[in-house]
């Protein structure tokens, strides 16, 4: 039988109820130091109750200056892991499965909300130096913010770091750790020459600036139980076809040698340079990327990129296309999107929860 939507996915010994994932999408809702507030389980929540196979956090910072803005959720302490606890728990117990985002912003980090301007917070207005593999590689045109380039003790520290934040995230109760390796933040500007102009073991060569993040990944995985997968998410492609950049061909090349530590790959693109080229983005733009590193890689992937409508989500999964139809913006206008699908295609694999089967 061909999978499809609403078939389960068992990745080591979890198993994912159905293909649908909520895709992590910054909240900037904290009020205090990274802590989740009622908003994170509200809106975490809702989507667990509309039905999702995997709910995932936003990106959560492993400390506090790889948040994005002051108001980035994070996962840096005990305290972190008991507010976050409460969120893990609820999208458990409506039979989706909790997982996390572990990331941080480099260079991209202590702006404001974007609603605000995304303008740069100073150290002395509640900002903070940010890291980047390059300090000179600032590619805007509003003022670059306090940074500095990372040294080898920042490298082993950025590795603990995450370290420490998935045996807090375990503390926490998630079953799915992913480590954030896109968007052009801080381990996707380690992958990009656009981005990357270290003369150490961590610059020059693929092998070098693959370096962090196949250390991070392996770094997570081993404090991460055998029972549980690893996700790893990527920018396929930087989109800057006319200079040198990281590409899909790199992509391949990076899962492939994860293979060992990740059981996922989700499949992202662009976010490191605001030259980057978009081409046609319409339904399934990104597609084409997670595709191809399943097929020549053999892993699973998640599929992201104007996924909107039920069949077109089934689609990927029974045309073998991707293993997970990762959505993001849908979710944010309809909570219930996986409810609603299993509605419009007919199966019965889902059920709306018992509060709400009158407005079936």
């Amino acid at each position: 039988m061909t999978d499809d939507l609403f078939s389960s996915l068992s990745l080591r010994q979890t198993t994912v109820p159905n293909r649908v994932m909520v895709s992590p999408m910054c909240q900037y809702s904290c009020e205090t130091d990274g802590l989740a507030t009622d908003w994170h389980l509200v809106h975490l929540g809702s989507r667990a109750v509309g039905g999702a196979g995997i709910v995932m956090t936003e990106a959560t910072a492993v400390e506090p200056r790889g948040r994005i803005s002051p108001n980035d959720l994070g996962i840096w302490s005990e305290e972190h892991a008991e507010a976050l606890a409460p969120v893990a728990d609820f999208v458990r117990g409506q039979g989706a499965v909790p997982a996390i985002q572990l990331a941080h912003a480099g260079r991209k980090g202590s702006k404001t909300r974007p609603w605000e301007g995304s303008e740069t917070v100073a150290p002395d207005e509640g900002g903070w130096e940010t890291l980047a593999p390059s300090a000179d590689s600032w590619p805007y045109d509003r003022p670059k913010p306090a940074m500095r380039e990372m040294d080898r003790n920042d490298v082993e520290t950025l590795v603990d770091d995450f370290v420490r934040a998935a045996e807090y995230s375990l503390d926490a109760g998630f079953e799915i750790a992913e480590v954030h390796a896109a968007h052009g933040y801080l381990l996707h500007e380690f992958l990009s020459p656009a981005a990357n102009d270290r003369e150490d073991e961590y610059g020059g060569s693929f092998e070098n600036r693959t370096r962090i993040v196949r250390e991070v990944v392996s770094a997570v995985r081993e404090v991460w139980p055998d029972d549980r997968p690893v996700f790893v998410r990527v920018s396929a492609t930087d989109w800057l076809p006319e200079r040198e950049s990281w590409t899909v061909e790199d992509s391949v090349r990076l899962a492939d040698r994860l293979a060992d530590d990740v059981d996922l790959v989700d499949v992202s693109a662009g976010g490191l340079h605001p030259d980057q080229q978009i081409p046609n983005p319409g339904p399934n733009y990104q597609v084409p990327y997670a595709e191809r590193i399943r097929e020549e890689t053999g892993l699973p992937v998640g599929a992201v990129g104007g996924i909107t409508q039920p069949e077109q989500a089934d689609a990927l999964v029974r045309n073998e296309r991707a293993d997970l139809a990762v959505v993001g913006r849908e979710h944010l206008r309809d909570p219930y999107f996986a409810l609603r699908a299993a509605e419009e295609l007919g199966t019965d694999e889902l059920e709306w929860p018992l509060p709400y089967r009158r407005a079936v």
